[in-house]
């Protein structure tokens, strides 16, 4: 009684009627608007269509596609049709475009699967809506968006166009988009050539690529053959000795699919999809289907040579024991423009839009992080190339900190470059302790390495980074010393055209940030060359070639035995900056790469650079390797003893003598403060 008397005093059962109907009517006359506003009118076009990539010299250099080659209807056989139809939409015909018996059956799949949407339900309309001009996301939302989609288009198209763009548009497995490419991948003939046992087959196909595909699953594509042929029957497309027939013909499979070549530099390429997608906002179905023309940063050649490096296995670390490969990745970068010239994320079969190593891994960078947290600063505080570091082993702060040389070698004082070329990590911990660990965290950070505070300590300088490094940001990094100490912006993207000629991204004026000045840069950079004449790179030294840069590894467990987890070299010319990682995608006692920290990552660094290099400007250093450089002044010194020189000589040598001496007392002033300090804290 009370509900009866509430109601029919507040009108409740009106009042929700009409907030029901104002619901559907506001729903509708959204979706009506999301299908009249979406691309329907050109939808056949595109499929038609590809999106195509162009390089750095706007050669066209691949596409990007999910289509197979298109065929009109008239050449698909019937045969294929009518399975199709038979299994996925017998209304196909005649429906609007949805089915409202499909619907309730997906409404009720809804409910008993406590409100998962599992698919079903879906018109052929409907299927091609969801695959040409919407996610894969399986909601409530995008069934309606398939609905009004479907419908619109219904109005602009004839059902024959309907079937055969979605037939041409329909994934068949192993690779192959499209009837015609799918014939030909699994019985070797045209699709009009097709008989009702390989239509069946092919149809059987949609339900689950990976699962009903004969090469694969030869049992489970019969089976689903033999019910689709039952279906035909059941819809009056075949008899039941048509059908019985089929279904005692045996499947036999000829492959003369011929596939394209047209993705041929998988990892640039999808980096191109991601940068596309995560930067400039434009959805994947648009890439795919709306025949974009992406210009971008592509070096053709250096890319073949990075890719052609990456086949050959001799120059990678040997499996694992358990057959694991090590696992690889490269990155090559313009260092004036930014611009990605090659990139290499993996070793082994490419999976389309996988894991990219190069630009999607995060990994410590072990000592490879020495130049940007503490040489550079250390040089910007005053230090000298020459200037004398203490290497020796000595704890530090609270915890006891206690770095230690790879090979348990310290020198007691040494150059810096030398410290750097040998990687001393005693002598860096030391360096960064002078210098202070915020001024490496601030100039680690002015390279685009992020330094969380739980990091800002004496380990971060020499690469303990809880949340590591890419090769594309590592890349980025080095090739500001390459570029006078400008930082710049890396990107693969420089310029997107729609198919009416519109262009709907314009990166084509980079620009390059000003982090140090080119004095610093320079004497880095002196530095660095001496890791590859004198220093831990001297094995990945390519022939014939000088570049400057650095190694890194991190260690592994003492419990596993000798060798390390990670390998990395980042190299550079003025020309060109490239950063190799080398190691497993998971570490542990059966997983690492067993020997010295470059012994892995030298081979394949030296081969890639060797094939790369011919093909850059090749422009000099403008600068002398500071190994080289105090080897000359020692050797100019002794031959200047006991023999009469000039005046000028004379005064030159009197005043390089001084000021080492100033900045060997700076230094040692530094030095016993800093141990001072050290009793305090």
């Amino acid at each position: 009684m009370f509900i009866r008397r509430f109601n029919h005093r507040y009108q409740v059962v009106r009042w929700l009627i009409v907030l029901f109907l104002t619901v559907a009517v506001a729903a509708s006359a959204f979706f009506t608007y999301k299908a009249k506003t979406a691309d329907v009118e050109n939808l056949k076009t595109n499929l038609k269509t590809v999106t195509e990539i162009y390089d750095k010299s706007n050669v066209r250099a691949g596409t990007i596609t999910n289509k197979g080659t298109f065929v009109e209807l008239n050449q698909i056989s019937p045969q294929i049709r009518n399975a199709v139809i038979s299994t996925e939409d017998r209304s196909f015909y005649s429906n609007p475009g949805f089915d409202i018996k499909g619907l309730a059956r997906a409404g009720v799949s809804y409910i008993v699967h406590h409100g998962q949407i599992l698919g079903g339900g879906s018109t052929i309309t409907q299927q091609l809506a969801k695959n040409t001009l919407l996610n894969q996301k399986q909601s409530f939302i995008r069934k309606f968006q398939e609905i009004f989609l479907a419908v619109e288009i219904t109005r602009h198209y004839s059902k024959d166009d309907i079937l055969a763009m979605y037939l041409n548009n329909a994934y068949f497995g192993n690779g192959v988009w499209g009837v015609e490419d799918a014939s030909e991948r699994y019985f070797g003939k045209h699709a009009k050539d097709l008989d009702a046992s390989e239509g069946a087959t092919l149809a059987g196909i949609l339900r689950s690529p990976s699962f009903y595909n004969p090469i694969d699953h030869m049992d489970n594509a019969i089976g689903r053959r033999n019910l689709i042929l039952g279906l035909m029957v059941d819809n009056g497309k075949l008899t039941d000795a048509e059908a019985a027939s089929a279904k005692s013909q045996k499947l036999t499979l000829v492959n003369n699919y011929q596939q394209s070549d047209e993705y041929r530099y998988p990892y640039f390429f999808d980096a191109v999809l991601d940068e596309a997608y995560n930067k400039y906002d434009i959805k994947e179905e648009d890439i795919l289907n709306k025949g974009y023309k992406i210009y971008t940063t592509l070096d053709q050649t250096v890319q073949s040579q990075m890719q052609t490096t990456y086949k050959e296995d001799w120059a990678f670390p040997a499996n694992a024991a358990d057959g694991t490969p090590v696992q690889s990745a490269s990155v090559a970068v313009d260092p004036t423009t930014g611009g990605v010239m090659a990139v290499v994320g993996g070793r082994g079969k490419h999976v389309f839009r996988g894991y990219n190593r190069a630009t999607q891994m995060r990994r410590q960078p072990g000592s490879a992080m020495k130049p940007l947290a503490i040489y550079t600063p250390a040089i910007e505080a005053g230090y000298h190339p020459d200037s004398m570091v203490t290497d020796k082993l000595q704890a530090y702060g609270k915890n006891k900190y206690t770095p230690h040389n790879v090979d348990e070698q310290y020198a007691g004082q040494i150059p810096m470059y030398d410290a750097l070329a040998q990687s001393k990590n005693a002598a860096a911990v030391w360096l960064l302790n002078q210098i202070g660990v915020q001024k490496g965290v601030a100039s680690a950070e002015r390279f685009g390495i992020n330094i969380p505070k739980e990091d800002q300590n004496l380990a971060f300088g020499i690469g303990g980074l809880s949340q590591g490094v890419s090769p594309l940001q590592m890349a980025r990094a080095y090739s500001a010393f390459a570029n006078g100490g400008k930082l710049p912006d890396t990107h693969f993207i420089t310029k997107i055209v729609d198919a009416t000629g519109a262009v709907v991204v314009d990166n084509t004026n980079t620009s390059a940030k000003q982090i140090i000045t080119p004095k610093t840069a320079n004497e880095m950079t002196s530095m660095m060359l001496a890791v590859f004449s004198n220093g831990t790179g001297v094995s990945a030294q390519p022939s014939g070639y000088t570049i400057a840069g650095k190694t890194g590894s991190t260690e592994g467990d003492n419990s596993w035995g000798y060798g390390t987890k990670d390998q990395w070299i980042v190299g550079y010319t003025p020309d060109i900056t490239v950063a190799t990682w080398v190691g497993f995608d998971r570490t542990d006692a059966t997983h690492f790469l067993k020997g010295i920290s470059e012994q892995g990552v030298a081979p394949i660094f030296k081969q890639e650079m060797q094939n790369i290099l011919p093909n850059t400007k090749q422009t000099p250093f403008k600068v002398a390797d500071a190994a080289q450089e105090d080897e000359a002044n020692n050797a100019s010194s002794s031959s200047g003893t006991g023999s009469s020189g000039s005046g000028d000589d004379w005064l030159n040598d009197f005043q390089s003598n001084v000021q080492k001496g100033i900045d060997g007392l700076k230094d040692k002033a530094s030095e016993w403060y800093n141990d001072l300090k050290g009793l305090f804290q």
